[in-house]
């Protein structure tokens, strides 16, 4: 009997709104682009400032959720970057040994 499992290496993908989104990074994308929408709607303006500002939202959400090869998205990147910087610096050994390191001679 052949126990070899061949397992693609994207087989998460196939977990995902079109190979790439789940369904919190579509919430937040939606978001975005509907606030957009609604305050180009309701704020008309002719300086390109404030039509950047008014499309803010829209941009923000897109680059939370653009994805990133070695991460699920830079949102994922920028959590494990604050993970890192706030949380445990020093790590102590426990191994599984029942001496834990404290050898007799």
């Amino acid at each position: 009997m052949n126990t070899n499992y061949l397992i693609p290496a994207n087989s998460k993908k196939s977990q995902l709104i079109l190979g790439l989104f789940t369904p919190f990074d579509l919430i937040i994308f939606i978001t975005g682009v509907g606030i957009t929408v609604l305050l180009l709607m309701l704020i008309k303006s002719n300086n390109i400032y404030v039509m950047i500002g008014l499309a803010a939202p829209a941009m923000i959400s897109a680059f939370l959720v653009a994805p990133v090869p070695p991460y699920h998205n830079i949102m994922t990147l920028l959590g494990n970057i604050y993970k890192f910087y706030t949380g445990r610096k020093k790590y102590y050994w426990r191994g599984w040994c029942a001496g834990y390191g404290n050898r007799k001679k």
